[in-house]
């Protein structure tokens, strides 16, 4: 078996097996990194680069947002609008390459992805 065979493998178990806190924060990471990865790019000039990076972002919000219960609990509401806002720079930011936009919007979800990490690693320890 391949490298590549092997590590798609893994990555497969891994979302299979994972809790869903696990996959919220799993989700929010390449959130992050995308964000990453597509402010780089920009940086170097290299729109194409960037426009699959903030793509794949936005196809992460819109999941988030499509999963997200808002009547479960009262910031629900708050966090849907918050993904609206985030998939509209996203949007923005891709067409007009602007790097201020991706940076805007790592400013958001790094805070809140350390704070689903902090949840999920919380909800790990508590006894069931």
């Amino acid at each position: 078996m391949s490298t590549a065979s092997l590590r798609a493998r893994y990555l497969s178990d891994r979302i299979a097996t994972a809790s869903p806190q696990q996959l919220l924060v799993m989700l929010y990471d390449r959130l992050a990194l995308d964000l990453e990865r597509g402010e780089d790019a920009l940086v170097r000039g290299d729109r194409a680069a960037a426009g699959e990076q903030l793509k794949h972002a936005q196809e992460i919000v819109l999941e988030l947002r499509a999963t997200l219960k808002v009547e479960v609990w009262e910031g629900g509401p708050r966090l849907a609008a918050l993904y609206v806002w985030l998939v509209t720079e996203l949007i923005q930011a891709n067409l007009k390459g602007d790097v201020r936009r991706v940076r805007d919007c790592r400013k958001v979800v790094e805070p809140l992805r350390d704070a689903w990490r902090e949840a999920a690693a919380s909800l790990a320890t508590c006894p069931a």
